[in-house]
């Protein structure tokens, strides 16, 4: 991972809840400046951290932030959503039975020609080769296991599964608030 002092292109700003915590880390909650101007000025949110860039109107001047915090706390313990990307994400973007990461497709445990449902508990992470192995049997018949067990995180599991695949360019100003589970570079 690299860390920037100079922000990529587009100037993103770091959201974060009004506990200081990141709304999300995978993906990362960033918003456009653009964004981040408008909810200065709706009162929405606290700038916490800015760049050195700044935005000029004929009668105004305010540097972009980098790093704001919420007024309200957004409650985060709702279930998270069954789509394809927090599926991933809970299963670590690995295959669950041969921990391969690439070709990543679903695999239905139970197979849908036997009643298995598409639900959390029922789906889990798989590569194109595997899922094809496995075909429309069952684990017993395949002799193929998954490493976990299929089921619904809660909306915490993904938060810190999500800790663990940082975003490739961080900026300086961001590192105070993100507990990424690895070493920076400087």
């Amino acid at each position: 991972m690299k860390v920037l002092t100079h922000p990529p292109s587009g100037w993103p700003c770091l959201v974060l809840n009004a506990d200081f915590r990141p709304l999300s880390y995978y993906p990362l909650s960033l918003w456009p400046w653009q964004d981040v101007i408008k909810a200065v000025f709706l009162d929405r949110v606290d700038v916490v951290s800015t760049y050195d860039q700044e935005i000029h109107s004929p009668s105004f001047t305010m540097k972009l932030p980098s790093v704001v915090s919420l007024k309200q706390y957004v409650t985060q313990d709702r279930p998270p959503a069954f789509t394809r990307f927090n599926l991933f994400l809970r299963d670590a973007f690995t295959c669950q039975y041969c921990h391969s990461g690439s070709d990543l497709t679903f695999d239905h445990v139970v197979p849908r020609s036997r009643g298995g449902r598409t639900t959390w508990e029922n789906i889990v992470t798989a590569c194109a080769r595997c899922n094809l192995t496995k075909g429309g049997r069952t684990p017993q018949e395949a002799h193929m296991f998954p490493r976990h067990k299929a089921r619904r995180p809660s909306a915490h599991e993904l938060q810190e599964r999500g800790r663990k695949f940082p975003p490739h360019h961080l900026h300086q100003s961001w590192l105070d608030y993100l507990y990424w589970d690895i070493e920076l570079e400087a």
